[in-house]
């Protein structure tokens, strides 16, 4: 039976994550960092039907000794470092934390698997916003970085020490460049849920109105249950490489802001209100993955399409709050 510990378990990524590799035989170790809202945390587990298949510990990436010490208990395979403070406004709000959770913090997992399991295969997660202002059309693993958040800022620290692990100490260390990725496990705080939660209370009489930002950012939006089968897929390769996980399809805010209200029977220009205060301090515009990397070497492509996400997400909210009624 292989092992894999996931750090950021109680995510949407690592809810998904934990469920492919239960399906595939894997005895699942995850790491969560313990708050007074604990019960709430393993609330995506719960909606998977999972959390009674997984072995939780605390922890926390800001303490080393204390991954040493889980990754010494579990002996893993793999690793999978998915936690991070991900949430790109608040990176705004709290840029010091944002950097030692999302920067520091992925050397520290390095460090802790670098020392106590050195033949353990490594997934880092790294971001589309790493793009930023973007330098090409379409965005692929050669394509220059320019971060425009400290929380992009952040995954680009990570990022490199990955590579850098990787080319300085022969580890099997990988990143993953994921594009937007949603799905019904998606934290309300992210646009995509924002909208879709929005649009099943509007729907339910249970509210009047949607607030947003930016309507013409453009996302390369997919799954993240069609996105956590590349993490697997790269550590199952002969050599460790960084890849671009995206749909090759990019759409703008107000486009999936249409898809949501449509699949209720509204019309969002009586419910949609623009408030300066969604707004990003720097935008970051367009972006556009180009996959073709994982499709040739990974043999992986996405599954579902954003219409079909953004209604299952849709259905998902309505389902939520006619039981919590």
């Amino acid at each position: 039976m292989k092992s894999a510990v996931i750090t950021g378990i109680t995510g949407q990524d690592g809810a998904y994550l934990a469920q492919l590799l239960l399906g595939k035989g894997y005895k699942v170790t995850g790491v969560v960092r313990r708050s007074s809202n604990y019960g709430l945390a393993t609330q995506r587990l719960d909606w998977l039907g999972i959390r009674d298949k997984v072995h939780l510990v605390d922890g926390d990436l800001l303490d080393q000794s204390g991954l040493v010490r889980i990754l010494r208990d579990a002996k893993p395979d793999e690793v999978y470092n998915l936690a991070a403070q991900s949430f790109v406004k608040t990176s705004w709000d709290q840029p010091i934390l944002t950097s030692q959770a999302t920067g520091v913090g992925v050397v520290n997992v390095l460090e802790a698997v670098r020392t106590e399991v050195p033949g353990a295969r490594f997934y880092q997660a790294s971001s589309s916003e790493m793009y930023g202002l973007i330098q090409e059309e379409m965005q692929s693993e050669t394509t220059p970085f320019y971060p425009r958040s400290p929380y992009a800022v952040a995954k680009l620290m990570g990022h490199w020490m990955t590579v850098n692990y990787r080319e300085s100490f022969n580890m099997f260390a990988c990143s993953g460049i994921l594009f937007n990725h949603e799905s019904p496990l998606r934290g309300l705080e992210f646009v995509t849920r924002k909208v879709t939660d929005a649009v099943a209370a509007i729907a339910l009489k249970q509210a009047t109105e949607l607030r947003m930002g930016n309507m013409d950012a453009k996302r390369d939006w997919g799954h993240a249950r069609d996105y956590v089968e590349a993490m697997w897929l790269m550590l199952q390769q002969d050599k460790a490489d960084d890849y671009v996980v995206a749909t090759g399809r990019t759409v703008s805010v107000r486009e999936m802001v249409n898809v949501a209200f449509a699949h209720v029977g509204l019309n969002p220009e009586q419910y949609v209100k623009i408030d300066p205060e969604f707004f990003r301090p720097a935008e970051v515009d367009v972006l556009l993955g180009n996959p073709a990397k994982a499709k040739s070497a990974l043999g992986w492509e996405p599954k579902t399409s954003m219409e079909e996400m953004v209604r299952e997400m849709v259905d998902a909210d309505l389902e939520r709050r006619r039981k919590a009624s």
